[in-house]
């Protein structure tokens, strides 16, 4: 029971942490500029300059629709860290505005140059809804479609955002500066790329899938002089029809160009297919604690 807790726990704090930092960035540093922002949240900014309506209000009553759609897709087990995500922003959005009336917190409001503030609202909101993101949860809002679409077609979280949000933005254009748009548009990118750096791991690799006619010689070479190690997999040309071996491996980034030179002394010819790997997991790299 009390390590069941501790786990729960220990999802339970990120997902509050991450509903802090993205709304004080709203609070902070988009709503005292003017900025937007995508999905659900842009649509309650907007109704918040028009109208004076308090952004905590807008989003739980535009939430209830979307959750119940939620419901049914991801069923209720699915759905419960959306539902404290939800929940622990709608708190955290309320008492950022008391903060910020009482004048507890002073927001950042750049008269003439919006780029800091654009850069640190691309910052604190990725970093706010990545974490989210990454221990399962949501915000609720458009944040339910996104894993809905990203879960069906196979898309980055990151991408999916990124194209509701410009939609969204693209529509205040009838209400915000174009000015205060395009700096918008930064600052959704800067967060989509922080949003995929927490998801797909903190910790970014390269993994090299090389072909050829030397992989024996290739992998004791990789595992003797990089200490990295080696997998050679069984396989036959299709033209061909030679049985050959292909050998697997993954580095660290930094290690990328001295395995190209590597394996090119061995073997000029060698054909060398590298692609990104995330969240390495395993001896060389990291680690998962046991619980």
């Amino acid at each position: 029971m009390y390590k069941q807790a501790r786990l729960q726990l220990r999802t339970l704090f990120p997902i509050f942490i991450g509903t802090a930092i993205y709304a004080f960035g709203l609070y902070y540093f988009v709503i005292p500029n003017e900025l937007m922002e995508g999905g659900l949240t842009g649509i309650a900014l907007l109704l918040n300059y028009a109208l004076d309506i308090p952004p905590s209000l807008t989003t739980l009553l535009l939430n209830i629709p979307l959750f119940i759609v939620g419901w049914r897709a991801f069923g209720g087990k699915g759905m419960i860290y959306t539902l404290v995500g939800t929940l622990s922003l709608i708190l955290f959005l309320w008492l950022m505005e008391m903060a910020v009336n009482q004048q507890w917190i002073i927001p950042f409001k750049s008269e003439q140059d919006y780029f800091l503030a654009t850069l640190y609202a691309g910052v604190t909101l990725g970093t706010g809804l990545g974490i989210v993101l990454r221990f399962g949860a949501t915000t609720g809002g458009t944040d339910i479609i996104v894993r809905l679409i990203s879960m069906k077609k196979g898309w980055s979280m990151g991408q999916v955002i990124l194209i509701i949000d410009v939609s969204v933005i693209g529509l205040s254009l009838l209400y915000i500066p174009k000015e205060k748009v395009l700096y918008t548009l930064v600052a959704v990118f800067i967060a989509s790329k922080i949003i995929d750096f927490i998801t797909e791991g903190a910790y970014a690799a390269k993994a090299f899938t090389i072909i050829t006619d030397q992989a024996p010689t290739v992998a004791a070479v990789i595992t003797k002089q990089m200490d990295r190690g080696v997998t050679l997999f069984a396989a036959k040309g299709a033209y061909s029809q030679t049985p050959k071996e292909v050998v697997y491996c993954v580095v660290a980034r930094h290690e990328m160009r001295a395995l190209q030179s590597l394996v090119k002394t061995i073997d000029p010819l060698a054909f060398i297919v590298i692609t990104d790997v995330h969240d390495v997991l395993g001896e060389g790299f990291r680690v998962e604690p046991k619980h």
